[in-house]
């Protein structure tokens, strides 16, 4: 485990490199560019060492490029909305974001809609863009508007143990019946089952899960499942 404060150089280095939140490219005094931590935190990798980010125990989300979020529309700006994706500033999302859209065919959104969406453009100067597809393939993979359900806010560092395919809750809880879920990095959780009791018991996992919460492990998890009636 590497910690860093804001300011000192990381040395995340790749042919591809990609930085997450609280990293950023920045000259040395000999000119030569280098990674330097834009805030306090833990060094993060994936496993092949071509991302890297700093996790840390921010409440508020920064929002950074190709990052998956749930946000709710709160506005229409013309032929654009505004969506809350929980940063700093209200997000941008053009009509023409979405699969197949076109100027007589867009998605019929309203305000206090859900929408699971990437973050196209994210600088410190201009307001987020947001679209609904796939940057590879141009398709929706996912991505769209969220109908039904219910949205659990958690921390950000509980969203990207969620992202994780091996944790363990989603896979344990999958087992015990159907769910539906969209894992915004932003600290926010869409979850769709089909019935109440079902959606309830899911969002008070994630609660006790969380480690800004309960904290619980795998066999405490499952403890507390057996005293729930799904």
């Amino acid at each position: 485990m590497s910690l860093v404060l804001p300011g000192e150089q990381v040395t995340a280095q790749h042919v591809n490199l990609k930085l997450g939140p609280g990293l950023l490219h920045l000259p040395l005094a000999s000119g030569e560019p280098a990674v330097v931590s834009t805030r306090a935190g833990e060094v993060k990798h994936s496993a092949n060492r071509n991302k890297w980010w700093i996790e840390g125990n921010s409440r508020r989300y920064v929002p950074a490029p190709q990052e998956s979020v749930v946000g709710v529309v709160v506005a229409r700006s013309g032929e654009n909305w505004r969506v809350d994706i929980g940063s700093a500033h209200t997000a941008s999302l053009d009509g023409l974001a979405f699969e197949g859209a076109t100027k007589r065919n867009r998605p019929n959104l309203k305000v206090g809609s859900l929408l699971y969406a990437r973050v196209s453009l994210a600088h410190k100067d201009m307001e987020p863009e947001l679209e609904c597809f796939d940057a590879q393939t141009r398709k929706a993979e996912g991505f769209g508007e969220l109908k039904g359900g219910f949205l659990v806010q958690c921390s950000l560092k509980m969203c990207r143990l969620l992202l994780d395919p091996k944790h363990f809750l989603f896979p344990l809880l999958g087992a015990r019946f159907p769910l539906e879920t969209a894992v915004g990095i932003n600290g926010r959780v869409w979850i769709n089952c089909k019935e109440p009791r079902q959606t309830i018991a899911v969002a008070r996992c994630i609660e006790a899960v969380d480690p800004d919460g309960g904290g619980m492990d795998e066999v405490a998890v499952k403890k507390f499942l057996a005293t729930l009636d799904v």
